[in-house]
């Protein structure tokens, strides 16, 4: 029940899993940061981090996050919410590409 859910046990050794960014998940990440920073230096900074911390979660559950019904494949392609944005990443079998990441506000990203 609790594989079910996401919760997979923590990765052994033999099962470190890698996280990669997709170039557009890269500079959505840029963006977020350099749209708030103007505003608020350091809310700016911790939405980056939480963001950061957020992702990192996923070496040890890598199905925490929702599956997105219209991609190709749903169990593969999901959605972790942290706080009010949505990180969008491919699950593979030793590493977790991120694809997409975008505030709650914003248009769904394309993949």
């Amino acid at each position: 029940m609790v594989e079910h859910l996401g919760h997979k046990k923590s990765p052994t050794s033999s099962q470190i899993v890698r996280i990669t960014y997709s170039p557009e998940a890269i500079g959505d990440l840029q963006r977020v940061v350099e749209f708030i920073e103007p505003k608020n230096l350091f809310a700016a900074r911790r939405i980056a981090i939480d963001i950061q911390e957020g992702i990192q979660k996923l070496k040890q559950f890598p199905l925490i996050g929702l599956p997105v019904i219209n991609a190709f494949d749903p169990e593969q392609i999901r959605d972790l919410y942290v706080s009010n944005y949505t990180v969008r990443y491919l699950v593979e079998s030793k590493r977790i590409h991120i694809l997409r990441v975008w505030h709650n506000k914003e248009n769904e990203k394309d993949l």
